[in-house]
């Protein structure tokens, strides 16, 4: 089980761009084939990683291996996830210097911003529509709650300009008050 954790969060770890908004979809797909998770467990995960202090794909890599194999699994999935990161950012580094100024590398960075935005757009909308899953008997008031927290977070942060932590605060009490 830990070999298999660590080697699952490095192959995540190595073929995941752009932060960890846009891995949630690749660590769910690779969660979800060992059923190491349910669906509602890792939407908890999601929502534990996302708001605790850290880059949310190291928090739900080392939330699933500790649910999975106790403190061993999260040291084994952290691993896997952030060792990929550390030899590229020190293998890069050294050829960056010579490389940053070269168009087909700035040009590289240019398309996989569409990639990024798209994986991040994918796991807002999983994330948050699976809440509304059981849609057919009817919207429940935990939906409409969680609908208006939803709302209340994009507006504050587009037309308030409310820094996040005052979001993930306020939302986190709203939370409490409706779903305690």
């Amino acid at each position: 089980m830990l070999i298999s954790l660590f080697l699952t969060f490095l192959k995540i770890g190595l073929v995941s761009f752009g932060g960890g908004y846009a891995m949630i979809p690749v660590i769910q797909r690779q969660v979800e084939k060992p059923q190491w998770l349910t669906s509602d467990e890792f939407n908890h995960v999601i929502s534990l990683a996302g708001t605790s202090p850290g880059p949310i794909a190291t928090n739900c890599a080392t939330l699933i291996g500790y649910e999975s194999a106790g403190i061993p699994g999260a040291i084994m999935a952290t691993l896997g996830m952030v060792l990929p990161s550390l030899i590229l950012i020190i293998t890069l580094a050294a050829f960056l210097f010579r490389w940053h100024s070269k168009t087909w590398f700035q040009s590289s960075f240019y398309g996989l911003k569409p990639v990024v935005t798209g994986f991040i757009i994918y796991a807002a909308l999983h994330f948050g529509l699976s809440s509304f899953e059981n849609v057919q008997r009817g919207i429940t008031w935990r939906q409409v709650a969680t609908l208006l927290i939803t709302i209340g977070a994009f507006l504050g942060i587009v037309k308030y300009k409310l820094h996040p932590f005052l979001i993930i605060v306020f939302a986190g009490m709203v939370g409490i008050v409706f779903f305690l």
